[in-house]
């Protein structure tokens, strides 16, 4: 059994990742009196500006034996896998085998299946009577041909591995769902993720997320949020990686949340500790509210990203001394306290995002109000200056009592970046404040 740390150890935090999400996890790391530094690989141009922060840009972060070698050179004792792809890798295993003296808050390569297969994680769900979509895995183009044309209900078309939160396909007719499977098993659009696929019922009803810290039979969440998928107003056009966010939502009241957590929450959890895959680390629940209740559209074994850029700051416990209890299995020591204000992201993306965009625009960024935070996903420095490096580039996020206050601070602080053919919505929490 391995030793807990020394409470009065200070924290040295290897965080794996470089978008808006390890942005705002550095950020909120580095207020906690015990975290002495943070090593952020590659990490972005955010990240380089927040106090007690290195971006490691000579490492990549599937390379795990640098990453171990790294730790070990900076007597890292505590790792923070962002994205989804390390975990499904492995990197939680290979840092328990190779770096002993690290606590690792992430779940183990089995545990990461529940993001890493769509198919897997349906059969998981379906074997522990946690409600969601009906559906049926399919690994044979044809099959899934065939049962698409024998079916009259709306689909909802998933490639089952790793797409970057693109490969879910919701088809308006018969030829849009053949025109999705072609695409996804046939031209490969999203490579070996589509190897298998998820054909389930549609759900209609609102969308929430909800961000819970585990410690393999324990858990606890922060407040629900609600993502904005497609790219332009209205949802319309294709899904991106998530255009803004708001939390807490207006959707689910404290007796949804709870039964919830009742229902869903924690029957998942004790689920995977039964079959033999104990989850720690950030368990992200994407759920669909029906008219029979609520169900689970999917599991993310991580942080969501923007949905951390409004979590993060209405969290008023030391998020270091809550990963590391996570991660040591003692979650119950460390009450979550969450603020009972409203907070809310607007992401700003690049023009022809999520097409094909260009980089390598200058940024430049005003000051911003108090309660307001601009976090950064693809940016970062060439010769000193702040520049687009990826598709959603950079966010901002209001914090106030009210959430039309929180939204107002947001579009503030949206005014405050400037680059050659940014683009943003316009009508982020826009339904919550009908």
């Amino acid at each position: 059994m391995a030793t807990n740390l020394d409470p009065s150890t200070p924290l040295r935090v290897l965080l794996v990742g470089n978008g808006g999400r390890e942005h705002a996890i550095a950020w909120k790391l580095t207020q906690s009196p015990r975290v002495e530094h943070v090593y952020v690989v590659p990490g972005n141009g955010g990240t380089a500006g927040v106090k007690n922060v290195t971006n490691v840009t000579n490492v990549k972060a599937e390379d795990f034996p640098s990453l171990v070698a790294l730790a070990t050179e900076k007597n890292v004792n505590l790792l923070v896998p962002g994205p989804e792809a390390p975990l499904v890798a492995g990197i939680v295993d290979y840092f328990k085998e190779h770096a002993k003296d690290v606590k690792c808050f992430g779940p183990s390569q089995s545990a990461a299946r529940m993001e890493g297969s769509k198919t897997f994680s349906k059969d998981f769900m379906h074997r522990n009577n946690i409600p969601t979509a009906e559906y049926k895995n399919f690994s044979d183009y044809h099959e899934a041909k065939a049962y698409v044309d024998s079916i009259s209900h709306n689909v909802v078309i998933k490639a089952s591995g790793l797409a970057a939160g693109k490969g879910v396909i919701i088809p308006a007719s018969k030829e849009e769902a053949q025109t999705a499977l072609r695409e996804i098993m046939l031209d490969r659009e999203f490579g070996a993720a589509g190897d298998e696929v998820v054909i389930e019922e549609f759900m209609e009803g609102d969308e929430l997320s909800i961000l819970s810290f585990c410690d393999g039979t324990r858990l606890q969440s922060l407040p629900p949020a609600q993502d904005h998928k497609r790219i332009f107003d209205g949802d319309k056009g294709p899904n991106t990686g998530g255009m803004g966010t708001y939390a807490p939502t207006r959707i689910a009241p404290k007796d949804v949340i709870d039964r919830i957590h009742e229902t869903i929450l924690q029957p998942t959890l004790t689920g995977m500790h039964k079959e033999g895959f104990p989850f720690v680390g950030i368990l992200f629940t994407g759920l669909m509210m029906t008219k029979s209740g609520p169900k689970v559209l999917e599991y993310n074994v991580r942080f969501g990203d923007p949905e951390t850029q409004s979590c993060l700051p209405l969290l008023e416990s030391d998020l270091a001394e809550v990963m590391l209890a996570s991660a040591e299995g003692r979650l119950n020591e460390v009450p979550i306290v969450v603020s009972h204000r409203s907070a809310a992201t607007v992401v700003v993306a690049a023009g022809g995002y999520p097409g094909s965009y260009g980089k390598g625009f200058d940024i430049k960024l005003d000051s911003v109000t108090a309660d307001t935070v601009i976090f950064h996903a693809g940016t970062n420095f060439i010769d000193g200056v702040l520049k687009t490096s990826g598709g959603r580039v950079i966010a901002a996020t209001g914090v106030a009592d009210t959430l039309e206050e929180a939204v107002r601070k947001a579009y503030e602080g949206v005014g405050s970046i400037h680059f050659d053919k940014m683009q943003y919505r316009k009508d982020i929490a826009a339904r919550a404040l009908k």
